[in-house]
């Protein structure tokens, strides 16, 4: 499985940018581990979600990509297959919910995107993809249970292992799944001996409660800041995750906003909610980490600071 990572890598590696690896000594002094986050707040269009949208759409038939595609999502595989149509020439229609942040969806449109609002519901999404496939012939990238999807989001922990070498540890939000499968894949590809760990808000903590029980337990009523995570596992994912992943742990919303206010504090990062779950999921100790070297995914940026700037405005 490490050749769909390392082909999609290939395939991707001169359009998606090369993320920064960051360090921060406080933070090794907190968890008595060497971390090393990657940081994919950088990536184009804000988020890891770039280097799947891009991959998946890159191998489409000419007939598919004369079609369009279509997808759903709550921002940043929104915006990631709005860039990537954009760029490749491909109409893209997206799903997104009456709820979506308003910055991501104005980011979706300004890349040329036709949107279509859903309830917010996570099926909601799904079953709103149905009637337009059948009507214009779409082809549909799945925001996470792609296998394409997954070999590009894989390449996000394929480069922070060719950088920074021998790792103990992986952490790394999980919603869709999407993430945390790549990452698995690639992780245990090089460095078997490697752990992988999913970390989720415990306000919708459905891959945690799957992975427990052994089968996929749709998420209910999901009611987290991290609006990324709101999705549930699918098939492909689920399956990987439960061959490769080692442990999924959960973190309260507050261990998540701790997290977020450390990386914009202390190492000066603008990093969103679901982005900063991986980090908030070191810092809560469930896991010895000392003496560690540790890979962290940090998965996006895309936050709106609206409201904090209109207040600054005021001043």
């Amino acid at each position: 499985m490490i050749r769909k990572v390392e082909e999609a890598y290939e395939r991707i590696k001169e359009t998606v940018n090369a993320t920064p690896v960051m360090t921060s000594s406080t933070l090794n002094t907190i968890t008595c581990s060497k971390c090393f986050l990657k940081c994919e707040n950088f990536q184009k269009t804000g988020a890891f979600k770039f280097r799947g949208a891009f991959n998946a759409l890159s191998q489409l038939s000419l007939e598919q990509k004369k079609k369009g595609v279509i997808t759903h999502s709550s921002g940043n595989h929104a915006q990631a297959l709005a860039l990537a149509a954009k760029l490749l020439g491909i109409k893209a229609v997206i799903i997104m919910p009456e709820t979506a942040s308003p910055v991501k969806m104005t980011a979706t449109k300004s890349y040329r995107a036709e949107i279509v609002t859903c309830g917010t519901h996570p099926t909601d999404r799904e079953k709103a993809v149905i009637p337009l496939i059948k009507k214009y012939g779409y082809a549909l990238i799945h925001p996470s249970n792609d296998l394409e999807i997954i070999a590009g989001a894989g390449t996000v922990a394929y480069e922070l292992i060719k950088e920074v070498g021998e790792l103990d540890y992986v952490f790394t939000p999980v919603g869709g799944g999407g993430l945390l499968s790549g990452t698995a894949i690639a992780t245990k590809g090089l460095l078997p001996s490697a752990k992988v760990i999913g970390v989720e808000p415990k306000n919708a903590d459905d891959a945690y409660q799957s992975f427990k029980a052994g089968k996929i337990i749709p998420v209910k009523n999901p009611n987290t800041i991290a609006d990324g995570l709101r999705t549930y596992l699918g098939s492909n994912t689920f399956r990987i995750i439960r061959e490769k992943v080692d442990q999924i742990i959960t973190v309260s919303e507050e261990e998540i906003v701790d997290a977020m206010q450390f990386l914009w504090g202390r190492m000066k990062l603008v990093v969103e909610p679901s982005g900063a779950v991986s980090l908030a999921g070191v810092l809560s100790k469930q896991i010895d980490l000392e003496s560690k070297n540790v890979g962290v995914i940090i998965s996006g940026g895309n936050i709106d600071l609206t409201d904090f700037f209109d207040r600054i405005r005021q001043i």
